[in-house]
């Protein structure tokens, strides 16, 4: 299932369904080696596909996944947000050990929504900011709508200064580490910090 909710003359943006969620986890995977080392493929990489997508099965009921792709039909760019049902180990917990409720908040109304899965194809000529700026503003949506909500995310080092400057207000909670070949930085930001950046880049999607 793929179904439009923004497009242009170059790429449009789609929300996928479990269908598509092998597509992405080979899209992610490809593309964290193509930017974080030579570009080969290590032996691994068929594995960690297969690891990612079996991961994302479990969180799928509760995922709302979105792809971007060119006016030829290629995946160019992807991202997935889920809310946490405080039970189910999140990737934060898998990768870190660390447990949202220890590091953020334990109160029984917070809400923690789970961002991951980005991924862009630099190579497309495209602006790869106004993608993410996009990307990012359809994953903080359903966080806006919530009265006491965080993004959790475990995010690469390079994304995070681009996430910071760009408005986004995190909080490092532990040490960075090597995943998919790159420094990943577990991070969460409160429905208010992320309120600036959703308000400012809001406008890219909503003249669609």
């Amino acid at each position: 299932m793929e179904k439009v909710v923004w497009s242009c003359n170059d790429y449009s943006i789609f929300r996928v369904g479990t269908d598509r969620l092998h597509d992405v986890a080979s899209f992610v995977v490809t593309e964290n080696y193509n930017h974080h080392s030579s570009g080969s493929l290590p032996d691994t990489a068929i594995q960690k596909i297969e690891d990612i997508y079996n991961e994302e099965l479990t969180y799928s009921k509760v995922s709302f996944y979105f792809i971007v792709r060119d006016k030829n039909g290629k995946m160019i760019g992807s991202i997935r947000v889920f809310k946490w049902d405080k039970l189910t180990p999140t990737p934060m917990q898998k990768i870190f050990h660390i447990s949202p409720l220890e590091k953020v908040s334990d109160k029984p109304d917070t809400s923690f929504w789970h961002i991951g899965r980005f991924a862009i194809d630099s190579s497309t000529g495209f602006s790869t900011v106004t993608l993410f700026k996009q990307l990012m503003t359809l994953a903080v949506a359903p966080i806006m709508k919530e009265e006491d909500s965080y993004m959790i995310a475990e995010t690469d080092s390079h994304l995070l200064r681009v996430m910071n400057a760009l408005g986004i207000e995190t909080q490092q909670i532990g040490k960075p580490l090597i995943y998919l070949a790159s420094e990943t930085i577990p991070v969460y930001s409160s429905k208010q910090g992320l309120s600036n950046f959703y308000i400012r880049h809001y406008p890219l999607l909503a003249a669609s």
